[in-house]
């Protein structure tokens, strides 16, 4: 689940609780996104975050779904993502993609919006070879970097995941993923996607990856359909800035069996992790309501 932003601004002190409560309803892992200055100025840095979770609890594993890649230089995230992996060993879920919903904030950070996509792919490139302990050496079309090293390596490795719905999305996935991130997409796409993600990454010579494939899903709860789409929609069209009816097939909304019936296909489909921004009455609604999902989708 997808941690309220409430929990992470001001006083804090309701953090540790609200985790250690995550943990006894029996969540897998919290997430958190990362945005530099989405449409109306707001954001919130995602490593900074995913620090906090780690340090705020023990145990629970903490995904970045995802973090906007291109708007920062590899090197440094190398540095960022291994104090994080120290921190917190064998937690961490490092999931990137280009953003794309509000070109301005890819302009402001510097960085042109037709080059994300190749910024993306040279910063993979660079990343994954630090994060698995290499000395880097690389001459790209938007990075030059000569000798680089990043000490300690995470020990385990980072799994590091690829968002994205494009054609370019998924050979990026195939050829530095150890899984994709999709979001917005039917259970057949889902499907279609993973396998296909799979299939070019053997044909591009990657065999033996240990995939992990995943989904974000916004969804709403409530007494009814109707009540449930009251809260989640202005949620929704207060972050992207566009009318609910864009996002409502791929936004499960009503009771906890509805949103369990609606993501029941995506498991036949084989998904396994889901990353759920939820929205409710209130958060401990919400979070009440995604344990309550996954009980049924595991049962």
């Amino acid at each position: 689940m997808r941690v309220p932003h409430a929990s992470l601004e001001g006083d804090v002190s309701s953090l540790r609780p609200w985790l250690e409560q995550v943990e006894r309803l029996g969540l897998d892992h919290v997430c958190v996104g990362d945005h530099v200055s989405f449409h109306d100025g707001r954001g919130y840095d995602g490593l900074i975050q995913a620090t906090a979770l780690a340090v705020a609890h023990p145990r629970l594993p903490v995904h970045l779904a995802l973090y906007l890649l291109p708007l920062r230089h590899p090197v440094l995230v190398a540095r960022q993502v291994s104090t994080l992996a120290s921190l917190a060993p064998g937690r961490i879920v490092f999931g990137v993609g280009i953003g794309g919903e509000d070109r301005h904030e890819v302009e402001i950070a510097g960085v042109d919006p037709a080059t994300r996509g190749r910024r993306t792919d040279e910063s993979l490139e660079v990343l994954r070879g630090l994060l698995a302990g290499d000395t880097v050496t690389f001459h790209g079309e938007h990075f030059t970097i000569d000798g680089a090293t990043i000490h300690p390596t995470p020990d385990p490795p980072i799994p590091i995941l690829v968002g994205g719905r494009s054609d370019a999305a998924l050979v990026r996935a195939a050829r530095y993923g150890d899984g994709w991130l999709g979001v917005w997409v039917s259970p057949d796409r889902f499907s279609r996607t993973t396998k296909a993600v799979e299939t070019s990454a053997v044909e591009d010579g990657r065999e033996g990856v240990t995939w992990h494939h995943e989904l974000l899903v916004w969804c709403g709860f409530g007494d009814t359909p109707a009540d449930a789409r009251r809260h989640l929609a202005p949620a929704m069209e207060g972050l992207y800035k566009t009318d609910f009816g864009r996002f409502e097939q791929y936004a499960p909304h009503g009771t906890v069996d509805d949103v369990a019936d609606a993501l029941q296909p995506y498991v036949d489909a084989g998904a396994r992790s889901f990353d759920l921004v939820a929205v409710a009455g209130d958060d401990d609604t919400a979070l009440d309501c995604v344990a309550g999902v996954r009980s049924l989708l595991v049962s």
